[in-house]
Formats: structure tokens, sequence, C-alpha cells
């Protein structure tokens, strides 16, 4: 058979083009979104070079779509939304009603019909969650206030998308049969063209009654079952075998959309224990999926539309950075919050995303939006993914070191005297036994976990928690990293806890370290970065049963 194939060729052209344009994103402190963006560009068929297939490719992002939404199911937390459901879900339903609006005002002056004015002013209204959480993170503001807030904004948002993504089709169908009673001059009845809409809104009804009902019994069953198992890989599969299933299975028995049925499907997975290793075992798989979605959106771009459209890409990035900025502020404020946490939220929505692309996909495929308006909202998206970064660095910069200092300060309050006490990095199944024994010990322990949920969870049994990277030398002189006596290091990643090591070397040479690995290649690695003890499971697996056979 030949080695070259047009599936072939797209997946392989799709990733290298994408791995090279983000990692020059990321070299200059872009988001790899935009890298991948313009990876598609430069594979589609509006640039000179090879053209990857279209249609393989938007079927290869349907795989992306399925997996994006189980990935923002597994992250949904009703907890989280609850605590700032004041603030968030007003807030958020407010700002889509006025980028929408804005939206459907640009796309009236330029002569689109009413539901092609809808899609594309949802389009604008929704921020990215990659964006968005990378924002986050980069200025250490995940954690607090107006962090939470933003994430809980997001969160809505996201729902909202989910429920147009539903209903888009059959609003489409609607205004389809009240333009051809029009031409027809046929009165149709109110309920004859809400008809479709009604039947539409039962169908996701019966689904997530279905999915309520018996898939939050009997998908937590299987995924207990395959872990009782024993199989690694069978977990896996079985993960992703759940995503796509529910997805595939929502569409054709209740025809609705694969993105409520891989969402629903992510929601329920996320409420079992085992939400965090379904997201670790298929993340790899996820991102790359991911990846090839972007490029498929790119490839959709017409570069064009920046010479031939200036005034309506000027106005459109104006909608999505200044219009949407401007109502997020105002709506913060008038709920009472103070100035920094409105310009921390008005930063976080200042740009589009995934979102955004799966509508403008779903409106040209349904013939509602025109070709023109899914070329703004990809341009949209790439100028302000680009220019997001600085504006949030500008807004927040003002108000990073007061929070810093706060925080700095509650955790100093919080924090025993910390001289010769132990830091242990990574509150994972191995962190958490090694903390267990250590108070058994009494010794003053020290954890540093960048995972919310885990952070919480040492924080619940007494244990002084610093939130962040081991990576940054900041978290660690939080922790006390100049009069530990000993670093533990138990992130299951052998890489990366050489950078620590490092980094922790670095501002107390004296430090006694222990480092977790899981290959030859990365106990080979942490040694000759010179960690003094590397522990490997295996080799301790082996040396234990020698021992109790005695043959140690």
């Amino acid at each position: 058979m030949p080695h070259h194939t047009p599936l072939i060729g797209t997946i392989v052209a799709g990733l290298v083009v994408a791995f090279v344009m983000g990692a020059i994103a990321h070299r200059l402190k872009l988001s790899p979104l935009v890298g991948y963006l313009i990876a598609g560009i430069m594979v589609g068929p509006f640039t000179p070079g090879f053209v990857a297939n279209a249609s393989l490719a938007n079927e290869l992002a349907e795989i992306g779509v399925i997996l994006l939404m189980f990935g923002v199911g597994l992250h949904f937390s009703l907890r989280d939304l609850l605590s700032v459901k004041n603030i968030a879900v007003p807030g958020a339903l407010g700002q889509i009603a006025v980028a929408t609006l804005m939206g459907m005002g640009l796309a009236y002056y330029m002569g689109w019909p009413l539901m092609g004015g809808l899609v594309f002013g949802l389009a604008l209204s929704v921020a990215s969650t990659v964006v968005l959480l990378r924002a986050l993170q980069g200025a250490d503001l995940v954690e607090t206030r107006r962090g939470r807030i933003a994430v809980g904004w997001l969160i809505v948002e996201d729902l909202v998308m989910v429920l147009a993504l539903v209903l888009l089709p059959a609003l489409a169908g609607v205004m389809n049969n009240a333009d051809a009673g029009a031409d027809a001059g046929a009165g149709a009845g109110a309920g004859a063209l809400l008809a479709p809409l009604l039947g539409t809104l039962l169908k996701v009804a019966g689904f997530v009654a279905l999915m309520l009902v018996v898939g939050r019994r009997v998908i937590p069953w299987a995924l207990h079952w395959v872990v009782h198992s024993g199989s690694r890989e069978l977990f896996r599969l079985a993960v992703l075998a759940i995503a796509l299933g529910v997805a595939f299975g929502a569409a054709v028995a209740f025809d609705v959309s694969f993105a409520l049925g891989a969402f629903f499907a992510g929601m329920i997975l996320g409420e079992t224990p085992l939400s965090r290793r379904a997201t670790e075992e298929t993340l790899p798989l996820r991102d790359a999926f991911a990846v090839l979605f972007f490029v498929s959106v790119g490839m959709l771009f017409n570069p064009a539309v920046l010479v031939e459209q200036p005034l309506p890409l000027l106005a459109t990035v104006a909608i999505i950075i200044i219009g949407k900025s401007i109502a997020a502020f105002a709506i913060v404020r008038a709920f009472g919050h103070p100035g920094d946490t409105a310009l921390t939220i008005a930063a976080s929505l200042a740009q589009i995303g995934e979102f955004s692309f799966i509508l403008a996909s779903l409106g040209t495929g349904l013939g509602v939006l025109p070709a023109e308006g899914r070329d703004l909202i990809l341009a949209g998206a790439i100028v302000s993914i680009f220019l997001n970064p600085l504006i949030f660095s500008l807004i927040v910069r003002g108000h990073k070191q007061e929070e810093v200092e706060e925080e700095a300060e509650a955790q100093k309050a919080r924090a025993k005297p910390r001289i010769g006490h132990v830091i242990l990095v990574g509150y994972g199944r191995v962190g958490k036994l090694i903390a267990d024994r250590l108070a058994e010990k009494g010794a003053h322990l020290v954890v540093i976990e960048a995972d919310s949920d885990r952070a919480e969870e040492a924080e619940e049994t007494g244990l002084t928690v610093v939130r962040g990277s081991a990576l940054e030398d900041r978290h660690l002189r939080a922790a006390g990293i100049s009069e530990a006596r000993r670093l533990l290091i138990a992130v299951p990643e052998g890489f990366e806890g050489g950078a620590i090591h490092e980094h922790a070397r670095h501002l107390n040479p004296d430090l006694q370290v222990i480092a977790r690995a899981h290959s030859d290649a990365e106990v080979r690695h942490l040694e000759g970065l010179g960690v003094p003890h590397v522990v490997m499971g295996e080799r301790e697996l082996a040396a234990r049963m020698l021992a109790l056979c005695g043959a140690g």
C-alpha cells in the first residue's frame, strides 16, 4: 500500500507544523493556540505549498470537539460555581447579552440575516478556557477571589454555549421554515414554527434524564470494575470509550450534538473519585486531537479578509477587546466588587477561543453564518489571543505585588516556625503516604502543591501548604527553603524533579534531596544532576520482594 495517504498526510502535516509554530509562539511568550491556528492557515487551501485534506481535517476536528467538551465536563465544578454564583451567573449572562447585541449590530450593518448575526454575536461573547486559565496561572491569580470569579464566570459562559450548540440547529430550522413560509405566502402558525424547537428540547431533556438516572450509576460502576482489573491500558480505553461512545450515542439516539453528549459524560465522570486519574490518562490524546481541531479551524481562515474587510475586522476586534471588557467591568463594579477584581475579569474575557470556533463551524455548516463571518471570527480570535497576555499583564501588574504580599503574610501567619523542617513537593498518591508517615512522627512538614484540589485536601488534614509550582523560586522561598533540612520530591515526572532539585539547591546548597523516578533514564538524569538519593518504584518493589523471600 502507498505510504502517503490523505489521512496520514493530514495528521502528520497538522501535528508537525503545529508543533513548529506552537514552539515559536511559546518562545515569543504567546499562547500556543496562536501557533496552532497559524499552522492551520499554512496547510490550508488559501496559502501556497502543501494543502491538507480539509474534509478529513474536519472529521478529525469533530473528535477534537468531543474530547475538548469531555475535558470541560471533567473540570466542571458546581462547588466552585456556587461559591461565586451571585456575581458569576448574572455577570456572565449580562456580558453575553451585551456582546451578542454588539455582534448582531455589526452583522446588521453588513447586511447579514438575523440568525447569522446571532451566531456571530454569540461567538464574540465567549472567552477561551485555555487562554483565560493560562493568563490567571501566569499571574498566580487562580486561587484568589477574583480568579475564582473569573473561572466561575467562564463556567457559566461554557454552559450557555453548550445550550446554544444544542438549540442552534433547531432555531435555524425554525427560521428556514419561517422564510420558506413567507416566500410561499403561507401563514404558518407559531405552533408549527416552534414544533422543531420544542422537539429538540424534549430530546435534550430525555438525554439529560437518561444520563442522570442511568449514566450516573453505570459509568462509575464500569470504571470501578476496570480499576479493579488492574489494567492501566484498559482504564485509559474505558475513559475514551465513555467519552466517544456517549457523544456518538447522544447524536444517534437523541439527535443532540456531540458536544452535549461529551460534556455530560465528562461531568458525570468528574463527580467520581477517579476523575483525576481519568484526566491524567486521557490528557495526551485530548491534547493531540485538540491541536488538530485548532489546525482544522485555521485551515478555514482566508487571510484575504485582512485586506478586503479591514474595517469590519477592526470592529470585530473592538467588540472582543473593548466592548466585552467594558461590559464586564461595569457589571462587576455594579455588584459592588473592587476595581482590581473588575479589571481582572475585564482583562480575562478580552479574547475568544475554542467555543467561538465551534459556533463558527456550526453556523457555516447550517448555512446561517456567511463565510466572511467565520473569517472575521477567526481573525478576531488570532488578534485577541495575540494581544491578551499584554493586556492582562498591563492591567494586573499594579495589583499583583500587593496580592502576593498579602498571601505571603497569610501563609506566614498559618505556618509554624520553619527551622530544619521538611518540604514535600507533590501531594499525590505517593505524597499523601509520605505526609501521613511524617505526621505520625511529628515532623514539621510544608507541602508545595500546584493542583488546587490536592492542595485543599492537604490543608484539610492540617498541613501547611504553599500553592504553586516548585519550579518557581518564590514558592520555594514561601515554603522556607533556606531553613529546610530535607526536600522530598514526590512528583511522578523525574525530569521535572531534576529541575526542582536545581532550583532548590541554588537557594540552599546544604539541602538533603530525595527524588522519585519512574525509569532508568530518569534515574540517570537525576543522578547526573547530583541528586544524592533517587528512589525508583520498580527497584524498591524488587528489593522488598527479594528481602521477604530471603534472597535480599
